[in-house]
């Protein structure tokens, strides 16, 4: 998958969508206040997250936020030691995030990436909750 199909996938999603490019990063919003992104590619590493390597060529990292039972379902308690946030087109808890209940994909193929849909089907939803609850 590249990131602009990917992107093409929020779009169609978010009828429309609310999304915001910044530095080469594509930040997804369920709504138009832009306030939190519920889902995120990265494209390079920073000063405060550079465990995937997004340095590499044509390297990208697609992120989202998932309810704490699914998060646990998928990785547990979440021990991130011996994982490898650097390795391609695996499903894994966010190297920053993890604690938010955020999950990250590097470079998902089209495989990957049709496990990882209902994940930010569930991240919209939860977004969306989050702002009638208020």
């Amino acid at each position: 998958m590249t990131e602009d199909a990917i992107t093409e996938h929020f779009i169609d999603l978010l009828a429309g969508g609310h999304f915001q490019v910044a530095d080469d990063n594509t930040f997804f919003f369920h709504n138009a206040d832009n306030k939190f992104p519920f889902a995120t590619i990265v494209t390079k590493d920073s000063e405060f997250d550079s465990a995937s390597k997004l340095d590499r060529p044509g390297v990208f990292r697609l992120n989202t936020g998932v309810g704490k039972e699914t998060f646990r379902a998928l990785f547990g308690e979440a021990d991130t030691a011996g994982v490898d946030y650097a390795a391609l087109d695996k499903l894994m808890p966010h190297p920053v995030y993890a604690k938010m209940y955020w999950v990250s994909v590097i470079n998902p193929s089209a495989k990957t990436f049709a496990t990882v849909k209902p994940l930010i089907a569930e991240a919209l939803a939860l977004a969306r909750s989050r702002d009638k609850a208020k």
